[in-house]
């Protein structure tokens, strides 16, 4: 189960979740945009009219262009994506899609090099004393 905000009622987060899941193997296996890679969807969030739904992912490959490319793909694709989740959900408005680039994971894994640069550095100076 995917994190959410925690002002979102019982009802939009098993949509949001419901929608995490059928994006997931939308994008996996039916969309052939070639721009589009291996992505994770970390966190669906709809509003509460189910108007739009903002979707974050993250990649393997984090840099900039390769980011952009598929975001660029993702957005081209919206249209298709949002047409094959309409025929798996049965809601009555189905959300405009927004891509995110989720950046929470590559900061993560910075702060943890961080640490363990400062920690390393405090164990040479109790070695050294």
């Amino acid at each position: 189960m995917a994190k959410h905000s925690k002002s979102m009622p019982g009802r939009g987060l098993r949509v949001a979740d419901q929608i995490q899941r059928d994006l997931s193997e939308i994008i996996a296996f039916e969309l052939k945009d070639p721009r589009v890679g291996m992505i994770t969807i970390t966190e669906v969030q709809v509003t509460p009219d189910y108007a739009h739904a903002k979707v974050f992912f993250t990649m393997l490959n984090d840099n900039k262009e390769a980011v952009a490319n598929t975001v660029q793909g993702l957005t081209q694709a919206s249209g298709f994506i949002r047409g094959q989740l309409g025929r798996r959900l049965t809601i009555h408005t189905l959300p405009q899609i927004h891509f995110v680039h989720d950046t929470s994971i590559s900061r993560g894994m910075e702060l943890s090099s961080l640490i363990d640069k400062a920690n390393a550095v405090r164990a040479k100076d109790a070695d050294d004393n």
